[in-house]
């Protein structure tokens, strides 16, 4: 397939997305790993058999070497460019948010990974010490098991309002498990981009909606702090080690 008439839409060190007609390409560099990206597909699979709204898989393919996913364009913007330009209608779109984040955790889909195995693992492919490791994997194993299905990187980035109502995009990390680990991992994007208002505002409207005690999902930061890190690097991973260091979080 050829992309020089393709619009590039994002472009990051692993991967490029381009839009071509009515679909949605996003390349990744060869060094990514391939599993990865299959696992990527197939999650997007499993969550087009519940009752979200998502952009339609199309295929993936090989393009100049390089493994590819094929989606279905959607036409619209991002929630996280109408908070942007819309600051007046904020809170309008914090509900929005908070209510499709809900919507996600009352689907089920038994297929997916399980969120408390995956999250043991990482624990222990993190760059924690023994202690802390073993401190954050006996505060797993304590938690309720569930299996609601959990996004893995909700933000307002990954949804897209469009005509025809919201669609939530990037399955790369869903799994099934505890609905308040999703949650946590999406405070923590907040507080990441230093954005302390917005986070504060957003896991106090979950709580308030979900009738979930905000301790609850404060136990969950350390654990999925230290998950997290895995995906980043320098200042913000040295971040996410220091919360995950923090074991007393309530």
């Amino acid at each position: 397939m050829n992309l020089d008439n393709a619009v590039v839409l994002l472009k990051k060190d692993t991967k490029t997305v381009y839009r071509d007609g009515d679909t949605v390409i996003k390349v990744f560099e060869e060094s990514f790993s391939k599993a990865d990206i299959l696992n990527e597909a197939l999650n997007h699979a499993r969550i087009e058999e519940t009752n979200l709204n998502i952009p339609k898989l199309k295929g993936v393919n090989m393009i100049d070497g390089k493994w590819a996913i094929f989606t279905e364009y959607i036409e619209g913007k991002t929630l996280a460019e109408l908070m942007s330009e819309d600051p007046s209608n904020f809170e309008k779109y914090l509900e929005l948010f908070v209510d499709l984040h809900l919507i996600v955790h009352a689907q089920r889909q038994r297929l997916l990974n399980s969120l408390k195995i995956k999250t043991a693992r990482k624990i222990d492919e993190s760059d924690l010490n023994a202690t802390i490791r073993y401190e954050l994997q006996t505060r797993l194993q304590s938690m309720p098991k569930h299996h609601k299905v959990c996004h893995g990187d909700f933000n307002p980035s990954n949804i897209i309002v469009s005509d025809n109502g919201p669609y939530i995009f990037d399955w790369a990390h869903a799994s099934q498990g505890n609905a308040a680990a999703d949650a946590a991992i999406t405070y923590l994007y907040f507080k990441l981009r230093r954005e302390d208002e917005i986070a504060e505002s957003y896991i106090n409207l979950y709580c308030l909606k979900s009738d979930t005690a905000k301790q609850y999902i404060m136990k969950w930061i350390p654990i999925v702090a230290a998950t997290q890190s895995l995906r980043s690097s320098g200042d913000e991973k040295n971040l996410l080690l220091s919360w995950a260091d923090v074991v007393e979080w309530s």
